[in-house]
């Protein structure tokens, strides 16, 4: 199934969407709940995974059930425009960050990402999910045992929190990586994960125990801010039971009534 070739312009600097124009008959897909605004004439359906794969009723739950393993949703969201004219999409990013276009043909028909990482693309890309062969790559490697692989020869999108570092290694070439700072990368680099030296380190720097080493040839996305780490940051910040202290944030008054349970 050819992928329908669709043109875009991603707006924004650390909260961004992107506008997919659609010319007659041409469909994205998306993740439900990824929709900021669309043209009256885009019509919006609800499927089973990602609609690239053909067969019965019983083919697409199964296609559609294996996202569940990756957290996502059994159901996507599909934007058809049905007019003569060219109309447009507009999906947003769930969190800051920044949202990176996958042009598949240019890499070899094929992406791995972090599970929670795919934002939309072109119908006829086909959303998959990768088993890590290494148990330990699994467990410890920040991105879990199962993986996303994007398939096919048009456009996605994928999105990372923070600022996005975009790597090209040369054969043989090594990065060690932040378990949970990796986004994605080619099919031909070679993902491992190693335990941090150092007794100290590992009990006292706050890095974790792992980080994920990766190996050339191929193109590597890293990501500054993880959602899971901006996550802990929120809660760590937040007033215990709801409650907020009517002093700053960093007066030292502030943090004694928080201590003594006050106001």
């Amino acid at each position: 199934m050819n992928n329908h070739e669709i043109d875009y312009k991603i707006y924004g600097d650390d909260i961004q969407y992107v506008e997919i124009e659609l010319d007659p008959n041409e469909t994205v897909i998306s993740e439900a709940g990824s929709m900021m605004m669309v043209n009256p004439n885009i019509e919006l359906a609800t499927i089973f995974g990602d609609g690239a794969k053909q067969g019965g009723f019983m083919d697409k739950l199964f296609s559609a059930g294996k996202r569940t393993l990756t957290g996502e949703s059994l159901f996507m969201t599909t934007f058809t425009n049905r007019c003569h004219q060219k109309e447009h999409v507009y999906l947003a990013a769930p969190y800051p960050g920044k949202i990176i276009p996958l042009d598949l043909n240019r890499l070899n028909g094929e992406f791995i990402c972090q599970k929670d990482a795919f934002l939309a693309a072109a119908k006829g890309v086909s959303i998959d999910i990768a088993f890590q062969k290494k148990l330990g790559v699994g467990f410890f490697g920040g991105e879990g045992f199962i993986m996303q692989r994007l398939t096919g020869d048009g456009m996605a999108f994928i999105h990372a929190g923070g600022a996005i570092v975009e790597r090209h290694l040369q054969p043989g070439e090594v990065l060690q990586i932040d378990t949970g700072c990796l986004v994605g990368m080619t099919s031909s680099v070679q993902y491992d994960i190693e335990p941090i030296p150092g007794i100290k380190t590992k009990m006292f720097g706050g890095e974790g125990l792992w980080f994920a080493r990766v190996q050339g040839p191929g193109t590597v996305f890293i990501q500054s801010l993880p959602f899971s780490r901006l996550a802990s940051r929120v809660f760590a910040a937040a007033p215990a039971s709801g409650k907020s202290s009517s002093y700053g944030e960093g007066s030292p008054l502030g943090g004694l009534f928080d201590m003594l349970g006050g106001e």
